[in-house]
């Protein structure tokens, strides 16, 4: 069986970790496409998914159509238990004679250019689609009707200029990065109220991309618009997100209001950026954070309102230009204010004097090796 990349993100409860040694972050729940499994591994995952939600079993129904005495597959892919692989072919067209009940299909590393009408034809029960590091550029507003019950859509590493039309209702999951979305239109993820997950970074888009009403109706936990050319935190993202990474961007300041209707954030992710300003009170509405990344910016203090956050246990803040830090920046005055001990708190690469911090700055901390620093390069 061929290798298979592919972004398979673990929809579930946000569980609080236990007090340990801080290690450097890592997307717990998130592979990386660089990382490869095989495709019976990838299945196994979407079929517990699917039995963890109940549409493996109670919801799978054969298709409306009689059975060909031979079973089909295209020419040169391979097929087994509902998977279509086609990988590296270098398939400029999505190819006819896909089995009906296909679940998985595989079509990453072509030279596919297109998405035409009914490319999926006869598909309602494909659970996965991957189309990654194809030159898609075109996709028909109608090519995705047929497919009912697609959940996951892995369409990164193409050329696309807007987000497809007409997505499944079905859809949790999407991957979009590392195209050329240089906008979103107001209404563009309208009808998908099932989505959790959004990936779309490595575009070329801005804040002003951002049309108003463009994430309307979602309900998402998790999204990432990173390496893109934001400015600022965008406006208006789905108020219920667990997870909000905007690292690698143009960010300069942090205002009052960005943040305020962002109450159920667990992580957010504003490393390698430019902030250099972040308005007193405006972590204030983040009461339920548990991770803040701010490293690789130009920040000249350590933010206000760490020190309120009950159950914030990771912060990373080195490589910034703070040069003080103080005995309250961290931990609250009050016993038991604080619900979870700090797992890591990274001060590195700053213009610390770390034998002037008094030890009582980190009391609430799990132990002395969770804070970091030192290393810092004039």
């Amino acid at each position: 069986m061929l290798p298979f990349s592919v972004v398979l993100l673990l929809l579930c409860a946000t569980r609080l970790p236990t007090a340990s040694v801080a290690l450097p972050f890592e997307q717990k729940d998130l592979l990386d496409f660089g990382k490869s499994i095989n495709v019976e591994g990838l299945m196994k995952l979407l079929m517990m998914n699917d039995e963890e939600e109940g549409s493996a079993v109670e919801e799978y129904y054969e298709p409306e159509y009689s059975k060909p005495e031979q079973p089909t597959c295209p020419f040169g892919c391979q097929c087994n238990q509902n998977v279509v692989q086609c990988s590296d072919l270098g398939l400029h067209y999505v190819p006819y004679d896909i089995p009906p009940e296909t679940r998985l299909l595989d079509l990453q590393s072509n030279q596919i250019t297109e998405i035409r009408e009914d490319d999926f034809k006869g598909l309602s029960n494909l659970y996965a689609l991957v189309l990654v590091n194809n030159k898609i550029s075109r996709v028909h507003p109608r090519a995705f009707m047929p497919l009912k019950r697609m959940h996951k859509l892995y369409f990164s590493h193409n050329q696309l200029t807007a987000v497809p039309k007409n997505l499944p209702s079905s859809l949790v999951e999407l991957r979009i990065h590392d195209n050329h979305i240089k906008r979103v239109a107001s209404g563009a993820f309208s009808g998908l109220g099932s989505m959790n997950c959004i990936e779309m970074g490595r575009n070329p888009i801005q804040n002003s991309g951002f049309e108003p009403g463009a994430f309307d109706g979602l309900k998402l936990t998790f999204l990432r618009i990173s390496e893109a050319k934001l400015t600022g935190i965008p406006k208006d993202l789905p108020e219920g997100l667990h997870e909000l990474h905007l690292d690698h961007n143009q960010i300069q300041a942090i205002e009052l209001e960005d943040l305020r209707q962002y109450e159920s954030l667990h992580r957010l992710g504003l490393g390698y950026n430019h902030i250099r300003h972040i308005e007193h009170g405006s972590l204030y509405y983040l009461q339920n954070l548990r991770e803040l990344h701010l490293e690789n910016n130009r920040i000249p203090n350590v933010p206000g309102g760490l020190a309120g956050m009950k159950y914030l246990q990771v912060v990373y803040l080195h490589s910034n230009n703070i040069s003080q830090v103080d005995v309250n920046d961290f931990c609250p005055n009050g016993f038991g204010v604080k619900k979870t001990y700090y797992n890591g708190i990274s001060l590195f690469d700053n213009p610390i004097n770390y034998w002037e911090v008094v030890p009582a700055t980190f009391r609430c901390v799990s132990n002395r090796m969770a804070v970091q620093f030192g290393n810092h390069k004039k």
